[in-house]
């Protein structure tokens, strides 16, 4: 990525995080541990690699967690403020909650739940070689008819923003991504709710402002569901998805200090065994997360699934797309499928669960 100046971050982290439940009862969203280090240390990474160092984080639930875990920044190599909600403000109203901690005419706002490999550099390298108000990351997506849209025309400039449609006209769609030019956040309006997709991009298209797309097809995804949680986590491990934050080589695993893997174990496809976890004899774990102190007993099977902080898997049980909250417990020959959740401290007991008879 081209380094660039003169440039402001903002993360947006204000959100409960509610489709990752029963893991976020305990942590925000961007504090989760993603491939060995909070969600958010990827993210910072990247900026700091483009050559953004002055970085503001808006936050509202569990906003201590924030500054307690990063400070000022300086141990990473930024300078970073914090700025709490009283009450959610939307996307538009975050971002105009932190105007008055900005210091540079350029300002790129990130939505703190989306994984992205673009080119910070070039977006906004582009956004000021086109004089743009605002530029919008624009991520090409196979199924675009599960978001909004965003087309635009020959010279880049966007034309519309569409709600979720059936038969949608463009690939294009809203990244979560954007460099706003600071005078245009300062035209926000203060202290209420507002949405950039529905009120503040609209309104700068009626007014004939210059809205720009910066369309790309790298890396991306939005993490904000326990599917995507876990390929996010993995894609990290395995080296798909970039970060400057991974404690250790990519690879197949990644294993934390004081981690316990038995030698005739099977962990693999991204799988990350947090500090002071276990996993036993013969069991397999691939593509999953095991938070900090989780165990998996002999012979079971952990697949694209979450161990929560102490969370426990009994001999021979079997999890495939699950999640397991802090210091729950799955008991012995127990199977649970797709969708399940744990919530904490729940202990199931042996055989309790079972989707097949061949118990």
């Amino acid at each position: 990525m081209a380094s660039v100046s003169g440039v402001d971050a903002v993360i947006l982290v204000g959100g409960k995080g509610t489709r990752l439940r029963p893991l976020t009862l305990s942590a925000p969203k961007p504090m989760l541990p993603t491939a060995g280090v909070p969600f958010l240390s990827h993210v910072l990474s990247r900026i700091r690699a483009v050559g953004i160092t002055h970085v503001v984080l808006g936050t509202s639930y569990r906003a201590e967690v924030f500054e307690e875990h990063f400070g000022d920044g300086s141990e990473i190599g930024l300078d970073i403020e914090y700025v709490a909600e009283s009450e959610p403000l939307d996307t538009g109203g975050a971002i105009r909650n932190v105007a008055d901690r900005l210091r540079n005419d350029d300002v790129v706002v990130f939505n703190g739940d989306i994984l992205s490999g673009a080119d910070l550099g070039a977006l906004v390298t582009t956004h000021r070689e086109v004089a743009a108000d605002v530029t919008l990351h624009l991520q090409r997506v196979d199924d675009p008819s599960r978001f909004g849209s965003v087309p635009t025309d020959a010279d880049g400039r966007v034309t519309a923003f569409l709600e979720k449609t059936p038969n949608p006209p463009t690939d294009q769609i809203n990244a979560g991504c954007y460099v706003f030019r600071r005078s245009v956040i300062e035209e926000i309006p203060a202290g209420r709710p507002v949405s950039v997709e529905r009120e503040t991009f609209p309104g700068l298209l009626e007014s004939g402002r210059h809205v720009h797309g910066f369309v790309d097809d790298s890396y991306w995804l939005d993490v904000g569901t326990p599917e995507a949680f876990v390929r996010g986590s993995a894609d990290l491990v395995t080296g798909v998805a970039p970060t400057e934050a991974l404690p250790g080589p990519t690879g197949e695993r990644l294993v934390l200090d004081g981690a316990s893997v038995a030698d005739d174990a099977v962990v693999t496809d991204g799988s990350t065994i947090g500090a002071g976890a276990y996993v036993a004899s013969s069991a397999q774990v691939r593509g999953s997360v095991l938070f900090d102190g989780a165990s998996v007993a002999e012979g079971a099977v952990v697949e694209r699934s979450v161990l929560g902080k102490g969370a426990r898997v009994g001999k021979g049980a079997v999890l495939r797309g699950v999640v397991v909250g802090d210091g729950a417990s799955v008991g012995a020959d127990c199977e649970l499928l797709d969708g399940a959740r744990v919530w904490p401290d729940v202990e199931l007991p042996e055989s309790a669960i079972r989707f097949s008879s061949d118990a």
